[in-house]
């Protein structure tokens, strides 16, 4: 809901309110003021004239809290006067407008905004005073107090959908970097922070003052149109920000008031965490809220009175490390910093140099400017200066970084046991059980292993024993892992720098790539499966017959390409009718990914005989599998045994077991397909502005965006792409390249990303993009 301009009442129809509602005689004087009025009769009571968008209900929380803290804390805040009428609240018509008016009591002393002599005593004393507001609302209850506001911090996420308003690109980006710090360390964790009514508007220009000889000290607050239902540590947060404005060590003057807070109410460790993030938003928010009324109320100057300081403030909050605020915080406090704050000790430069001395060089970084990622949380990583990343590449934990549920899954498991399968153990069969009926028949039994590449070999050791055959069918593009066997039906490494090309056994089919491709459009599938008959054909030419093909459902290294409608069926149909078995390689967008079905071949409408399994299985922790037919099993069994020391391991088998539990407790598989169509949509709503963007592809939450030089060329653009990267990166967004010309934007987050994640992605791209384009 937008508000409504200020109201306009003269001093004299002020003067007249005041007398016949009131009974408050006197000449009034107009006070300087933000969405509504307010007038000063003496030195003894301030009328105040609500902004039309302000409704009766929130003005009694407004009155009901006043008299709340003023009666437990006198003159800590205005007492109400009731009306002649014995009301608080009098609406009154003035010009053929409609307002609420009210009377309260006026706080003498100077506002905090104007004082000499604040010192770090005014300070700790601002955050004493808001925690005895506090605690003087303890147990408060009114039905106005949990609302939409957009000033609650707890709310703030909407900003995201407003940068518009701000004046530059560079205050857009470093608003966006604000906003994904909190999201990353408040926003997800909100529920777990105590809650309880907050004043939420403790800025220098509410704040009254009184002058000591030792610096001056708060006498109370006023305005308090602001308080709402939210978390208990956005109060002094909020005081923190404003503490912050004009000081050229702004973080001292913040510690200072969490200090003071801390004392009278003590902030948990979760709670002492949030606070700089939690304040560095408030003035995000405060910067856009200016934003959104200066286009309301051009000439109102009021309405920018903390909007340049806020600005100057923010530049220099934002490089300050969450870390190094956190740990002044902790020390203002007297509090032990956490632990893991060793990390930190250790250079960025050696931790680089141990890698380039004892790590192979061929084991790549990511980015010009490597990151050093010490924690993740959910679909957040950070770095040993607490700085958030929101994740859109890691499709390996697969549920959130460090799920909770998965943690103490693997923790327990690990307490008790963790040996090899050749004892008998619950989890294996358990895992086996709830893995196969997820399944369609005839896929019914289950090998374990440890990684991707592992159960790919697997697979072509099934299909090879089984047929006695060797040659198989691989799609160009494709990638499957890094043994030597894998790398040969991988044309993405063989046929790529340093790759010695396919070897005899090995016949590589055309990528089915409906955009790029050798045959182009929805109507393609026919045309693409015809190459597989023909590959298999030329093989039989050659005196061979085939073991099977290996096909990633949607190839993730040819760049997220979706095979045309009827491709996949009939490869796979095509390849058993010559006696091969069909093999579906699921490691990348299999648990779910998708979201319309569990596993790719099914959204494909075809029927594998072998499927492997990887990247997400653990989220984290190495678990894959391969799950084939009972009949295919058997047939492998011919007295060659197949073991693996680590795989099916009882700590693996509870991750596994965990990272299901999750998938289906949270709903996301639907979470997927619903947050992939948005990105989809909002993607293609994005190529209307850029016209680098090719082609928006993908399903649920595994996209590719293929930035191009011109559409009807199809020029690969890896130079805009691997730039727009890179400025993602710098505000905090990490994003990947993929595909053979490197110019494929492959988004594949953790599937708890979620709309705020959208959005702070899709604005960090249509940015990096247009000021690339306003470059060139």
């Amino acid at each position: 809901m937008t508000r409504a301009k200020a109201p306009a009442l003269t001093v004299t129809d002020a003067a007249r309110i005041a007398t016949e509602l009131f009974s408050v005689e006197g000449p009034a004087r107009a006070l300087p003021s933000y969405i509504d009025q307010n007038f000063l009769f003496g030195d003894r009571w301030v009328l105040k004239i609500a902004n039309a968008y302000d409704d009766e209900a929130t003005l009694d929380l407004q009155n009901r809290v006043m008299a709340t803290v003023s009666t437990a804390e006198p003159g800590l805040a205005p007492s109400v006067k009731t009306s002649v009428a014995g009301r608080a609240t009098e609406r009154v018509e003035v010009a053929g407008s409609s307002h609420f008016a009210r009377m309260v009591s006026y706080l003498p002393g100077r506002l905090l905004a104007d004082a000499d002599g604040v010192t770090d005593a005014t300070w700790e004393h601002l955050g004493e005073q808001l925690a005895r507001l506090d605690l003087a609302l303890a147990g408060f209850e009114h039905p106005a107090m949990k609302r939409w506001l957009r000033w609650d911090l707890a709310q703030a996420q909407w900003i995201a959908a407003d940068l518009d308003v701000l004046p530059t690109a560079a205050g857009r980006r470093l608003v966006e970097r604000i906003q994904l710090q909190f999201y990353a360390d408040v926003t997800r964790r909100l529920a777990r922070l105590p809650h309880g009514l907050i004043y939420n508007d403790a800025n220098d220009h509410n704040v009254v003052v009184e002058d000591r000889p030792d610096g001056c000290r708060v006498r109370g607050f006023f305005d308090f149109g602001d308080a709402v239902w939210s978390a208990r540590a956005f109060e002094p947060a909020v005081a923190m920000a404003y503490a912050a404005l004009g000081e050229d060590d702004p973080l001292a003057a913040m510690s200072r008031v969490a200090a003071g807070f801390r004392r009278l109410i003590p902030l948990d460790d979760l709670e002492l965490s949030i606070l700089f993030p939690a304040a560095c938003m408030r003035l995000a928010v405060s910067v856009v809220v200016s934003g959104q009324d200066a286009r309301i109320e051009p000439d109102n100057e009021y309405i920018r009175v903390s909007e340049a300081p806020a600005w100057q403030a923010l530049e220099r909050l934002v490089k300050i490390s969450p870390s190094d605020a956190e740990r002044a915080l902790r020390d203002a406090c007297d509090l032990p910093q956490p632990a893991g704050t060793e990390l930190e000790a250790i250079d960025i430069a050696d931790v680089a140099e141990l890698r380039r001395r004892h790590v192979s060089p061929s084991l790549s970084l990511s980015y010009r400017e490597p990151l050093e990622i010490v924690r993740g949380r959910a679909q957040y990583l950070f770095d040993r200066h607490g700085r958030a990343y929101l994740d859109g590449v890691n499709n390996v934990c697969h549920v959130g970084h460090c799920h909770p549920r998965v943690v103490a899954a693997i923790r327990e498991q690990s307490a008790a046991l963790n040996t090899n399968t050749r004892y008998l153990h619950p989890n294996i069969g358990r895992l086996a059980e709830r893995l196969a009926a997820l399944f369609p028949d005839p896929l019914e039994v289950c090998f374990f292993v440890n990684s991707g590449s592992e159960a790919n070999e697997l697979a072509l050791r099934l299909a090879q024993t089984v047929t006695g055959r060797r040659h198989m069918l691989a799609i160009e593009h494709a990638y499957h892992g890094h043994t030597s066997a894998l790398i040969d039906v991988s044309s993405y490494k063989h046929a790529g720098p340093g790759g010695g090309g396919a070897p005899g056994w090995v016949r590589v089919v055309p990528c089915p790539d409906p955009y790029r491709g050798c045959h182009r459009g929805a109507d393609s599938g026919p045309p693409y499966a015809q190459t597989v008959a023909d590959a298999i054909a030329g093989l039989r030419a050659d005196g061979h017959e085939i073991a099977g093909m290996i096909a990633e459902p949607i190839l993730g290294c040819a760049g997220q390409v979706v095979p045309p409608e009827g491709y996949l069926a009939q490869a796979f149909e095509l390849v058993r009718a010559a006696g091969g078995l069909a093999i579906a390689d699921e490691v990348q967008i299999g648990f779910g990914r998708i979201g319309s079905h569990w596993w790719g071949f099914e959204a494909q409408g075809a029927t594998p005989d072998i499927v492997t399994l990887g990247k997400p299985f653990g989220n984290g922790h190495p678990l894959a599998a391969v799950v084939t037919t009972r009949e295919i099993a058997q047939a492998f069994d011919n007295g060659l045994e197949f073991f693996a020391t680590f795989g099916g391991n009882p700590v693996s088998c509870a991750a596994g077991l965990a990272v299901i539990d999750v998938i289906e407790g949270e709903g996301l598989r639907q979470h997927a397909a619903e947050i992939g169509e948005i990105l989809q949509q909002r993607l293609r709503e994005l190529a209307d502005a850029h016209p680098a963007i090719g082609d928006v592809r993908g399903q649920g939450l595994y996209l590719g965006v293929e930035i191009v030089r011109d559409r009807d060329s199809r020029e690969p653009d890896a130079p805009t792409l691997g730039a727009a990267v890179e400025a993602m990166r710098a505000t905090g967004v990490l994003m990947s390249t993929d595909g053979p010309h490197h110019n494929v934007l492959k988004l594949k987050p953790p599937m708890v990303f979620d709309r705020h994640d959208a959005e702070l992605f899709l604005a960090a791209f249509d940015r990096a993009l247009g000021e690339i384009e306003g470059n060139a």
